[in-house]
């Protein structure tokens, strides 16, 4: 087998394990929402998890991110393709987290349906477009790094990249965490039982365009180069 085989073999066998546990995570997050009536995430007193439950939640959500990170140390013996191969799993996990909900319970009807994203450390909120976009993203890079060589005659450089990509990460999560952010000279209560009415696409379109950064630093070189050969003859 030649090493391009085995790396889409990798790339196919870390994206098997993340629609699997995928199902795995819809799953647990459906017995949940049945037991709290909350199947449709967006109404009032929308984290009604006080207590054990609360506390054996959160730790689930961190051990979800350990799985993810685990199986992209396996899948690759370098930090930056292991790094790579773990986003990949995120990102198909994430999207396919919404399709088995979709299928097991009807929701979301729309991908502009309210979602709580994430409760580490405050409550995430969004439309549920706004995290598949980022997966799609997770995905592009993955894949690029892990299956593609990057030309050489880059024009965005690497740590401009990387700094673009960071701010645009540090952004998204201000737009998720906005309201539970305003809300916590309030108290915990107040966080717990806040639900935004508005999401701030400006803010978010501005930060998904420099979490692209790496993307677009992949691509666009290799474009480049083809455009200037056929310029050439």
């Amino acid at each position: 087998m030649t090493r391009p085989e085995r790396e889409w073999q990798r790339w196919l066998t870390v994206v098997t394990f993340a629609i699997g546990m995928a199902w795995v995570e819809s799953a647990c997050v459906y017995y949940l929402r049945v037991m709290t009536d909350r199947i449709i995430p967006y109404q009032a007193d929308p984290l009604p998890l006080d207590g054990p439950l609360g506390q054996v939640e959160l730790v689930r959500e961190a051990a979800t991110l350990l799985m993810l990170l685990t199986v992209g140390a396996l899948a690759a013996r370098t930090w930056r393709k292991r790094w790579a191969y773990a986003l990949i799993a995120f990102g198909v996990w994430d999207i396919f987290y919404y399709v088995f909900l979709r299928v097991i319970t009807g929701w979301p009807a729309s991908p502009f349906d309210w979602d709580v994203l994430f409760l580490l450390p405050l409550p995430w909120w969004g439309p549920v477009l706004a995290p598949v976009s980022i997966a799609f993203l997770m995905i592009a890079w993955g894949t690029l790094e892990t299956q593609f060589a990057e030309s050489p005659r880059a024009i965005i450089t690497g740590r401009t990249r990387w700094a673009a990509c960071a701010a645009g990460v540090a952004l998204a999560l201000y737009v998720f965490m906005a309201d539970a952010i305003h809300t916590m000279p309030r108290g915990i209560d107040a966080i717990r039982t806040v639900l935004p009415t508005s999401f701030n696409w400006l803010l978010f379109c501005a930060a998904l365009t420099l979490m692209a950064a790496p993307v677009v630093g992949h691509i666009l070189p290799q474009s480049y180069v083809m455009g200037m050969r056929r310029t050439d003859r």
